[in-house]
């Protein structure tokens, strides 16, 4: 009766840790999405009139479009940095987190990296811009505010049309609500009522399991009394991993190996408008290592 309420109770939370780690995934496909369409009406939108003058359109887009980019790493930067239900946080009280540390740094699947995060916010924003980071507690923030004004003076300039800033606009809320949803999921754990009692009675489940096979398996004999052992531990294991799996992706923005790849998707998108841009020299897509993807 226990392992059936468990069965049920474990299955009810795997089901809710993986509505929050797809939710991140289309969270990110969303953003991919709207990045692309955000740049080609960059790159598309264009009134031809000749009193914008000495206005560098040219340079004016290829600003936003790298303000863009430089908003992806510096989300990403955000949703790593640990909060203290997450796994990343526990591990750092027990003895064997700096194991897991080496571990999760080898395969290179996850961690806040702070220094690669500023060397894209040199990359693709102006000295100035990138120094701001330490005057915002949401510097993702700042930079979609920065990249309204920017559309607007482009409409102010009439270097596009009054329609044309009202779509920009909109793709820019779309990157706010992105961000929103994103952040809901990272700032506000599964709840813990269904957590920790699933754990207490998986414990309970595996501490009685064996009176309750021990007394089955002794109808076939003494020898039956010992093939029971390994049968407890068979079950007992296999409570345990579905105990686990959904512990483990109940937060997708942990910064371990079971995460959304964000990394990956900042690349992909960075690719596509570099590309779009008239870049030449791009940068690599992400490789899996180990089989993980970042």
């Amino acid at each position: 009766m226990i392992g059936t309420a468990e069965a049920f109770l474990v299955g009810f939370k795997n089901n809710q840790a993986y509505d929050r780690l797809w939710e991140a995934r289309k969270i990110w496909g969303g953003i991919v999405n709207s990045s692309r369409s955000f740049a080609s009406m960059v790159y598309a939108f264009n009134t031809e009139n000749e009193e914008v003058g000495t206005f560098d359109l040219e340079d004016r887009r290829k600003k936003i479009v790298y303000r863009h980019i430089a908003w992806l790493y510096a989300f990403r930067e955000q949703l790593l940095v640990p909060t203290e239900w997450e796994h990343i946080s526990a591990e750092e009280e027990h003895s064997h987190h700096n194991i897991n540390q080496r571990r999760h740094r080898l395969i290179k699947a996850g961690f806040p990296d702070y220094g690669r995060t500023s060397i894209f916010l040199n990359k693709y924003l102006s000295e100035e811009e990138a120094e701001l980071q330490s005057h915002y507690k949401n510097f993702a923030t700042y930079l979609i505010s920065q990249q309204a004004k920017d559309v607007n003076e482009l409409k102010n300039h009439k270097a596009i049309s009054d329609f044309n800033q009202t779509q920009l606009q909109t793709c820019l809320n779309e990157f706010y609500g992105f961000q929103g949803q994103a952040e809901r999921i990272k700032k506000f754990p599964s709840p813990r009522q269904f957590a920790s009692t699933a754990f207490v009675f998986n414990v309970l489940f595996i501490m009685l399991l064996p009176l309750g096979l021990v007394s089955e398996f002794a109808k076939l004999g003494d020898w039956g009394i010992w093939t029971s052992i390994p049968f407890c531990i068979t079950i007992g294991w296999i409570y345990i991993i579905m105990e686990l799996v959904g512990d483990y992706s109940e937060n997708p923005f942990a910064g371990l190996m079971f995460d959304i790849p964000i990394l990956s998707i900042c690349r992909s998108i960075e690719i596509d408008l570099l590309q779009m841009t008239g870049e030449t020299d791009l940068p690599d897509p992400i490789a899996s290592k180990n089989g993980v993807l970042m």
